[in-house]
């Protein structure tokens, strides 16, 4: 009996598992998870009390399992230990993209998830490196390859493992120096405000906020058109559906950050700095419009390709300033080095935007990027 309700249980989790990684959570319901599983609704209550219950449980074990991977890290030199905990975080991702993918909304959704995950990590890391490691260590040596990795195994995008380790243990600006003043002593100027919004640009503003607040799935037409005062006769005549109006959100969500980084980066910086101060600003924007970090990850589940042109988008402006200050010798022995250092830094900036913006400690923003900027310089290996 004790094994038959285990194995109940197992499915019943399986089943979760495949329908939360096809759909974003809020679209799926507990009889569908019974009808896909072939169980009654009264079976699933003895193991669950609701949709969750075993959510959490999900997330539970994920974060026991990539543990469990991360322990089996290896080597005897810091610079090895690092490759080996590389290649553990990208064959986890590759090996488990529905667990990934699950996880994915859950770090948005119960954001004490990710910091959970985010504490495993530090720890596997601090062993790693041989010393405590903070969050400036944890962007650079966990960041910007788990990033990359999970971009590998959701998106196809190719990646070079080795090159991911050799930025972490190496920096992916080794030498180069960085002035604090140029970094961040600038003025930011905040996002545009319109004074005198059309019809569009009130749906477009209504339908951020409450996307943004309540998902796709909660929120209706007649809800959106409500809070910007028009009529539902005034959406169709700019949008076909609820599900255009919402890919609207997500190309103008990286627009918008594109534009304010772009207009607010200072002339003239090197290469190191000027990912700095990117960084930095990416962490301001999103202190000021969290909405759009939610908007995008939604789209994962529901306008897929349009989240992959938002994070193309990005990746095109990494793409266009080269090979600039890398390793020339690492860039021309390995085809996917560039690659995977536009997949990097996104990383770095995608995790620091957890940090400082959805965990509410903007206060710590400069020390990060500071730190972040010595490893980018000197390596994780280097200043051991």
């Amino acid at each position: 009996m004790v094994q038959r309700g285990a194995d109940t249980q197992r499915k019943l989790v399986e089943t979760a598992i495949a329908l939360f990684a096809s759909r974003w959570y809020s679209s799926i319901s507990v009889a569908e998870i019974c009808r896909a599983a072939e169980l009654s609704n009264g079976v699933f209550y003895r193991y669950f009390p609701n949709k969750e219950a075993i959510f959490f449980h999900i997330l539970d074990d994920v974060i026991v399992r990539i543990a469990a991977a991360l322990e089996r890290t290896e080597g005897g030199a810091i610079e090895e230990r690092i490759r080996s905990m590389t290649e553990i975080l990208v064959s986890f991702s590759a090996e488990h993209p529905d667990l990934i993918t699950v996880f994915r909304e859950g770090q948005y959704r119960y954001f004490e998830y990710e910091r959970r995950l985010t504490e495993t990590y530090r720890r596997i890391l601090s062993k790693t490196l041989g010393r405590p490691a903070g969050v400036a260590e944890y962007l650079v040596g966990i960041g910007g390859p788990r990033f990359a990795a999970v971009r590998s195994a959701l998106q196809g995008v190719n990646i070079s493992t080795a090159a991911l380790a050799d930025m972490a243990a190496n920096g992916l600006f080794p030498g180069l120096d960085w002035d604090p003043e140029r970094v961040f002593g600038i003025t930011i100027a905040p996002p545009a405000i319109r004074l005198e919004e059309s019809s569009r640009d009130r749906l477009m503003k209504a339908g951020k906020r409450l996307f943004g607040e309540r998902g796709f799935h909660a929120v209706n037409i007649h809800e959106v058109t409500d809070a910007a005062g028009l009529s539902v006769g005034a959406f169709y005549k700019h949008f076909d559906s609820k599900e255009s109006f919402f890919r609207e959100q997500i190309a103008s969500a990286g627009k918008e950050v594109r534009h304010f980084i772009a207009s607010n980066l200072t002339p003239g910086l090197n290469r190191l700095e000027e990912e700095m101060q990117g960084m930095f600003l990416f962490g301001v924007y999103l202190s000021l419009d969290r909405w759009c970090y939610n908007i995008a990850r939604e789209g994962e589940f529901v306008a897929l390709p349009t989240v992959k042109e938002y994070y193309a988008a990005f990746k095109r402006g990494y793409e266009r300033l080269g090979a600039a200050g890398m390793d020339q010798e690492a860039v021309a022995s390995d085809p996917l080095y560039l690659d995977s250092a536009a997949e990097f830094m996104m990383g770095l900036s995608h995790y620091y935007g957890l940090e400082v913006a959805f965990d509410e400690s903007p206060h710590n923003a400069r020390a990060i990027v500071e730190g972040v900027g010595e490893y980018l310089s000197h390596g994780l290996a280097r200043r051991s």
